[in-house]
């Protein structure tokens, strides 16, 4: 009891940390706010039972604080010319931006996400991949450097679609993955915060749709999802369709936030759309290919009447169809109005 309470309190300050970094009204403020956020995000990955969540919260604790440090360094720079407001040029800017693409694991400066995903559990892994990146994202809107993100949009799809290749652990994909949409993300916010805000809301309803089921079934790596679904065709469908949806596969609902960029951004830069487009196809492919392995290859005769044997949460079953069916869903209700 004493423990719940404990990780409760360390939530709320989380949650109070990136909301003051988001309402600060100047740098140092944002910065306290990100401290305190980091500060009480580390007891709830670390695990005395667990070596790997212990190892995964030093290696978070270390890139976090290299990155709190280069940008209380440069915050301490414009202080003294700036008397510590939004305004600076363009050096200070790119320094500003790669500390806080640092802090929510955006290509180049990624290689520490996959690993500190692989020794989380699913909940935690949930908050790092959506919460732990509201605070440096909405940050970094306010300093948007257009051609140093132009170059971090690229190369965050393409790091998220080439490391999703021949990964056996489905943290390591979903991390990946996760640096894919954070490619799309920062894209956004070429068009306006509010995109950015309902891509975000998209992608964390399709990334919880998908944890349920890996929570609820325990499972971590691509050989468990074969054995412990072979059973159960019904979840294994709509696993992998929630796969599908997340890579942006039109009709599901995971193609509807893209779809809305791509028709914001194609008339101002149809380049950065077009090479965008191309490599999240890099994505749907394996995604594609272990859809095709789990349905065909690993696939078992199964007797139909244990096919509803397995009990499935009411929250899971209604963020599966809002994930398979969504953007039908939509497109009727604007028809109808």
């Amino acid at each position: 009891m004493l423990n719940n309470l404990t990780k409760f309190m360390f939530l709320m300050i989380v949650i109070m940390g990136s909301i003051i970094a988001v309402s600060s009204n100047s740098w140092l403020g944002a910065w306290m706010g990100l401290e305190i956020n980091l500060l009480a995000f580390i007891p709830l990955l670390t695990n005395l039972k667990s070596l790997t969540s212990t190892e995964s919260s030093l290696k978070y604790f270390i890139v976090q604080a290299l990155a709190s440090t280069t940008l209380l360094f440069i915050v301490l720079i414009m202080s003294f010319y700036q008397n510590f407001s939004f305004e600076y040029n363009n050096y200070l800017n790119m320094i500003l931006n790669s500390a806080l693409l640092m802090k929510m694991g955006a290509a180049p400066f990624h290689s520490w996400f996959p690993e500190v995903m692989e020794g989380l559990n699913w909940t935690m892994s949930f908050i790092l991949m959506t919460w732990q990146k509201i605070a440096p994202m909405v940050l970094i809107s306010y300093c948007l450097f257009n051609e140093f993100i132009f170059f971090i949009v690229i190369l965050s799809i393409f790091i998220g679609s080439i490391g999703g290749f021949n990964q056996t652990n489905l943290r390591s994909l979903m991390a990946y993955s996760s640096i894919n949409h954070l490619g799309w993300m920062l894209s956004s916010m070429f068009i306006s915060l509010n995109y950015w805000f309902m891509y975000f809301m998209f992608y964390a309803i399709l990334s919880l749709s998908i944890i349920l089921i890996f929570y609820q079934l325990n499972i971590f790596y691509f050989s468990q999802i074969f054995s412990s679904l072979s059973n159960n065709p019904i979840l294994k469908f709509s696993l992998f369709c929630n796969f599908l949806s997340l890579g942006g596969l039109p009709p599901f609902t995971g193609f509807l936030p893209k779809w809305i960029i791509i028709q914001n951004l194609s008339s101002s830069n149809m380049a950065m759309v077009t090479i965008m487009v191309i490599l999240t196809l890099i994505t749907l492919f394996f995604y594609i290919r272990l859809t095709y392995s789990a349905m065909m290859i690993y696939s078992s005769q199964i007797l139909w009447n244990k096919i509803w044997s397995m009990n499935i949460m009411n929250l899971s079953v209604l963020l599966n169809f809002f994930s398979l069916f969504g953007l039908i869903v939509i497109t009727m209700m604007f028809m109808i109005q």
